[in-house]
């Protein structure tokens, strides 16, 4: 189901499920990022369910808390990201240990046109979260832009995502329904 227009970037509550006809391939980035052959065929097999929980504590921080479930059996990972572009570790059962930062973001502080491009015209009122990733068990990084895109005349929640390793690089572009509170 597409995003109801009520659903926006400064209230992501709720439960989100990827669209795999409209999200591309991520195989080739999950490769880069050291995902085994085994869990990459997993994953693309399984249905990827995001249960959101964003908030703004006292300080005037937003936080997302992000609880991804995979069918099949295979555990998913927990994202919680503070916007405040300070660097956090983490261990990730998918991805090993990471640090990674987030923030709310213009889209004219963005450098990379794929990250940048696409988007609906109300992320320029409230603009997009961007998120940043590097391993620290590997040389990768990934960089995220989360918006909402019209495809095929509906509105659906995106993640906009480019993992380098090395010169090599990766894009692709997540598509999520939504599936309510």
């Amino acid at each position: 189901m597409a995003a109801p227009d009520s659903i926006n970037l400064k209230d992501l509550s709720g439960d989100w499920v990827m669209n795999k006809d409209l999200s591309d391939d991520t195989d080739y980035i999950l490769q880069m990022q050291g995902v085994s052959w085994f869990l990459r065929k997993a994953i693309s097999l399984a249905t990827i369910t995001l249960h959101i929980k964003q908030y703004t504590t006292s300080d005037k921080l937003t936080h997302i808390d992000i609880d991804q479930t995979i069918s099949g059996g295979v555990s998913g990972t927990t994202e919680k990201r503070t916007l405040d572009w300070t660097f956090r570790e983490h261990s990730d059962r998918i991805f090993g240990k990471v640090k990674g930062k987030s923030q709310w973001a213009k889209l004219s502080e963005v450098d990379d046109d794929f990250l940048r491009k696409g988007w609906l015209d109300e992320v320029n009122e409230t603009g997009v979260v961007r998120a940043y990733v590097e391993s620290l068990d590997s040389t990768w990084t990934a960089d995220q832009v989360w918006g909402f895109e019209e495809i095929d005349g509906k509105r659906y929640y995106a993640r906009h995502v480019v993992v380098r390793k090395g010169e090599d690089w990766k894009q692709a572009r997540l598509v999520y329904d939504y599936k309510g509170k």
